[in-house]
């Protein structure tokens, strides 16, 4: 299976920055979607950012032009900058990963545990 650690949450001020990191590990064959989803309380789970494996890049609207989603295929890791921070963004952060796993070769979805990102002055 695939397991997966996040690090890189934490307070910072409106207008600040945060970087946030996803390691992917384990019976990996190959890695097709890396990205971050988001959840607010007492909001539904919502997209930020995905990466898929040729490249292509998809932001949710309410981030573009403020956070860079960033892989390293060599580390199966994925990152999140994250400028010009608004009060708006704070929730727990989630990495997920679609990837194909040994020896079943069947493509499967994994989420990390969640970071804690606020943002407040």
């Amino acid at each position: 299976q695939v397991q997966l650690v996040e690090s890189g949450g934490g307070l910072v001020q409106p207008g600040g920055s945060l970087r946030l990191s996803c390691a992917a590990s384990g019976s990996i064959l190959s890695i097709v979607t890396m990205g971050w989803y988001r959840q607010a309380p007492g909001k539904e789970r919502e997209l930020v950012a995905t990466i898929v494996s040729g490249g292509l890049i998809n932001y949710a609207d309410s981030v573009k032009g403020r956070f860079t989603i960033s892989r390293d295929n060599a580390k199966n890791t994925v990152y999140l900058q994250m400028d010009s921070l608004k009060t708006e963004d704070t929730a727990v952060y989630y990495c997920n990963v679609i990837a194909r796993v040994l020896p079943s070769r069947v493509r499967n979805d994994y989420w990390g545990q969640g970071t804690q990102v606020t943002v407040s002055s």
